[in-house]
């Protein structure tokens, strides 16, 4: 399946949507968008994984590798999930202590009021 990435900006928060598989072959297309995100200066990630059907070790490093980036400059990387699946692949790695985990963007911008 095809990742597919869109990028829109709800101030201070820079919101990254992506659908599909987050895979070996797909993760360094979803590492570039984040890495431009944050080149352009936001600090303040929202990765919304609400159409995304599988996320593999390669994609739970992209999003490690982003958060440490935003919080070494006081930053936050947050992710919209409600996938049971996808929600037990963060539980069994202990990052779902890691990431703020939320089931809508809107509440993921509010956990930062």
């Amino acid at each position: 399946m095809e990742l597919t990435l869109s990028t829109r900006t709800a101030e201070p928060f820079e919101i990254i949507a992506v659908g599909g598989e987050i895979d070996v072959y797909t993760a360094p297309r979803l590492r570039e968008s984040i890495v431009s995100a944050i080149d352009a200066g936001h600090r303040r990630l929202i990765v919304d994984v609400e159409q995304v059907e599988f996320l593999d070790s390669t994609g739970l490093g992209v999003l490690v590798g982003a958060l440490k980036r935003v919080r070494a400059d006081g930053g936050s990387l947050d992710i919209v999930c409600t996938h049971e699946r996808i929600l037990k692949i963060f539980e069994i790695t202990g990052l779902d202590k890691v990431f703020g985990l939320h089931a809508t963007v809107e509440a993921a911008v509010q956990s930062h009021r």
